[in-house]
């Protein structure tokens, strides 16, 4: 038993000081066809597959009312033909060449995976090619993705308390800036746009010029310079899409928000804090308060809620945004357990940070987690494709993934306090409660 766990902390001391197979700098290379398309390239030859993420630089937070929720159904037209490929084809001709594939909306991109052996990049090159520079929006095919958008958007607020709860929190959360609006959109925009609305925004954000692609297999870079030299560069570049200009005002005191869901059998609960654009150099400090309150069942939120029943499950997001954004906590009461007891617990571990700090012990373990978690992902294709893309279109280079382990190794318990201190203001906080009967 002695030797296993010498072992298994010799493999950790590796992992957390760098193993030999992470990804390095001058490994990715990169160009820039004349449309303005910009290409990562890591060659990988652990298997003879490859992996390609485009992200297109276009969310909720470019929308504006009237149109929302365009961004998303883009998502699902970018699958419903285009002049060489028709209706369903896409995913057809993709599966037959052994690949798979999936996308993603958010409020400030949209992403398209996908996964093949690397001999069917011509054919993946040729697809994604198609359907950009010559997507259909078919009016019979528009009216059939309406439904399902809509269908979707119904089928969401229903089913998750959560999705509910987190749509009114961001809407009361910001009054000027777009973040307020709900990626699948309104369900009346959703009814009412026009087929003039969606060829303009596609032509104004599918410019070659507003889109970052990610490669990473068993390929060779100047193979895939000349594929996409070949399929991508007659792609038109356009002008930039125009820059989001607002700027949300400063939050002068606490906002709170009640939704009243009569099929909700316990209360939930969501407290959210202004917090900095991903670009921000706190940006590391509070990746790792969010584990040290709620990663695991040895966090303190998860300690002073579920252990002691009054919360069934406790959680944090603090997902990635091009603009200052939400930190968000959440948690479902106990049965029978107000929100207002739940809340109360919940604001007295943020409380208690604040003024006490965390231990050094504390600091290590989640620090130890994070980068055990990061050389991790860098053990697949998927991961390392991931993590480059991420860091391109959130940090604003994908260079900066390589000062990560770094970042988090030189964090200290006084810059957890400070960062707390700083951002965990009652003043920036808004509270949503979902339950069935207001309290």
């Amino acid at each position: 038993m002695k030797w296993k766990i010498l072992a298994a902390a010799s493999s950790l001391l590796c992992v957390l000081a760098g193993p030999t197979q992470a990804v390095t700098v001058d490994q990715v290379k990169t160009f820039t066809l004349p449309n303005g398309m910009k290409f990562l390239v890591l060659e990988n030859s652990t298997i003879p597959n490859a992996n390609m993420y485009t992200y297109w630089k276009v969310g909720s937070r470019n929308e504006v009312p009237g149109i929302t929720g365009l961004s998303h159904f883009f998502e699902h037209m970018m699958f419903n033909g285009s002049k060489k490929y028709g209706p369903k084809q896409f995913d057809r001709t993709m599966e037959a060449n052994g690949g798979a594939n999936n996308a993603y909306t958010n409020n400030d991109l949209t992403a398209y995976t996908n996964w093949f052996p690397a001999s069917a990049l011509p054919v993946i090159f040729d697809l994604e090619s198609d359907r950009i520079a010559h997507l259909s929006i078919d009016p019979k095919m528009v009216e059939s993705e309406r439904g399902v958008v809509l269908s979707e958007r119904s089928t969401g607020l229903e089913n998750s308390n959560l999705r509910a709860l987190w749509g009114e929190v961001y809407s009361v959360a910001f009054t000027a800036h777009p973040y307020a609006i709900p990626t699948i959109g309104h369900e009346s925009d959703i009814k009412a746009w026009t087929l003039a609305d969606l060829q303009r925004y596609f032509n104004v954000y599918y410019s070659a010029n507003n889109a970052v692609a990610v490669i990473v297999g068993d390929v060779k870079a100047d193979q895939v310079k000349r594929l996409a030299e070949k399929y991508f560069a007659a792609i038109p570049k356009r002008a930039l899409p125009p820059a989001v200009r607002t700027v949300e005002p400063e939050q002068k005191g606490e906002r709170r928000v009640f939704v009243r869901k009569e099929s909700a059998t316990s209360a939930n609960l969501m407290v959210s804090y202004k917090m900095p654009a991903t670009s921000h150099p706190d940006y590391y400090a509070l990746n790792v308060l969010a584990s040290i309150l709620t990663d695991g069942k040895t966090s303190r939120m998860y300690r002073a809620l579920v252990d002691q029943r009054l919360a069934t499950e406790v959680g944090a997001d603090h997902g990635k945004a091009f603009d200052p954004g939400l930190f968000n906590f959440f948690a479902v009461a106990a049965d029978k357990v107000p929100a207002a007891k739940v809340e109360q617990a919940l604001l007295a571990e943020i409380d208690r940070l604040i003024k006490d700090g965390i231990s050094e012990d504390e600091l290590q373990k989640v620090k130890n987690q994070k980068l055990l978690n990061f050389y991790r992902a860098q053990e697949t294709i998927n991961g390392k494709a991931s993590q480059l893309g991420e860091y391109e279109v959130y940090f604003g280079d994908y260079k900066k993934l390589f000062d990560a382990p770094d970042a988090y190794r030189k964090l200290t318990v006084a810059d957890i306090k400070t960062v707390a201190a700083k951002y965990f203001k009652k003043s920036q906080r808004t509270v949503g409660v979902l339950a069935a009967t207001e309290e």
